[in-house]
């Protein structure tokens, strides 16, 4: 028989190896012309050291559910755990990379990835060389007294992703950062993406509205329906790691990019 003092630590022994877990989280935003209901039963959990996607189409809170998870926007119902303690605000430990690099023009490369160090009021020398490590890491070390003006698109958002890992967060979240690059430099961001990754191993959730990209990168994809938000389904990506750029053309692989295809009605027979 299972005593009451035996069961918080069972429930914890449960939740081992979870980063995220999303419970019936329901959003419904207030606007002019009404309630919009963004998101309605969400459930899903992330593990330790996980990397997955979330696909869905356009308006189906993709970001609503990002910035739940980092804590900028509370749920109208439901719960949110991170590392096994409730969302009640901003989760400490979290770094963000958007869709745009965001990168502060007046300042020098190095000096952008080492800004969370500044406001985080951490002692900015101490972090010199971890910034250089990750610009290393990146392949960028040598633009680093560049401006963002003179960086490639792509330059700019491996920049933007160095300033995301910069104070070791637990948790990594992506909303869609190689979403206005042309199509060879995002193949060729996936794969520094997978690099970094697999050198820093941080819990990943990465938005995307490619479906070939959400298959390259990720352990498991999260399939969304359209607005108001719900999974559809969670498609294990059961592809060796690590990956190549030529895993795109296994067999195994397009299995899964038309199996997603099919639950979002994209035909790619």
């Amino acid at each position: 028989m299972t005593t009451p003092t035996e069961a918080p630590s069972e429930r914890q022994a449960e939740r081992a190896g979870l980063a995220i877990e999303v419970r019936e989280v329901l959003k419904v935003y207030g606007t002019r012309t009404g309630m919009v209901k963004a998101l309605e039963g969400i459930s899903f959990t992330v593990r330790n050291e996980e990397f997955v996607t979330i696909v869905g189409p356009s308006g189906c809170g993709k970001t609503t559910i990002l910035k739940i998870l980092a804590g900028l926007v509370a749920p109208t119902a439901g719960e949110v755990l991170v590392f096994g303690e409730p969302v009640r605000g901003p989760v400490a430990g979290v770094g963000m990379v958007f869709q745009a690099p965001v990168l502060l023009k007046w300042r020098t490369v190095l000096d952008n990835v080492l800004l969370p160090i500044e406001i985080l009021r951490l002692d900015r020398q101490a972090y010199v060389e971890r910034a250089r490590a990750l610009l290393r890491l990146a392949g960028i070390e040598e633009f680093s007294q560049k401006y963002p003006r003179e960086l490639s698109g792509g330059m700019q958002q491996r920049v933007a992703i160095c300033r995301a890992l910069i104070h070791e967060p637990r948790l990594l979240l992506l909303d869609e950062p190689f979403g206005a690059l042309d199509a060879l430099t995002r193949d060729q961001l996936n794969l520094e993406l997978l690099r970094i990754w697999s050198e820093r191993r941080k819990t990943s959730v990465l938005i995307t509205h490619s479906i070939p990209e959400a298959v390259f990168l990720a352990d498991r994809v999260i399939v969304m329906t359209p607005r108001p938000g719900r999974v559809a389904d969670v498609v294990e990506v059961d592809l060796p790691r690590p990956r190549s750029a030529a895993v795109r053309l296994e067999r195994r692989f397009n299995e899964l990019v038309r199996r997603i295809g099919q639950l979002l009605g994209v035909d790619y027979a």
